[in-house]
């Protein structure tokens, strides 16, 4: 998924990080300006649902307008058996604190 809130910011007018927490504030939603930071550059860790409701309220915009998928990233992310159909065994990994599989 990529985060979009920064181009869907520019499309409401809105072209700095501090004015986007000024309109937040005025919705509801304080935030930190650490955490501004993460959403204004495109790399949040989290976004709690109810912050989603607001910074959607505040952009005129859904959920989906904010998060785009990303199926290129997906399939880069499947292991290569999947690609030819043939399954690799599954072999333990034995070693510090594991414990060896029921026989």
């Amino acid at each position: 998924m990529r985060w979009n809130m920064r181009m869907k910011a520019a499309e409401a007018g809105i072209w700095k990080s501090t004015e986007m927490r000024r309109r937040l504030a005025d919705a509801g939603l304080e935030i930190s300006a650490g955490k501004m930071s993460a959403l204004w550059i495109g790399n949040p860790t989290t976004v709690r649902l109810d912050d989603l409701d607001v910074i959607c309220a505040v952009l005129d915009c859904t959920p989906a307008e904010l998060l785009l998928c990303e199926p290129e990233k997906v399939a880069a992310r499947r292991p290569r058996e999947a690609e030819t159909g043939t399954v690799a065994p599954v072999v333990p990994r034995l070693g510090r604190h594991r414990s060896v599989p029921p026989g």
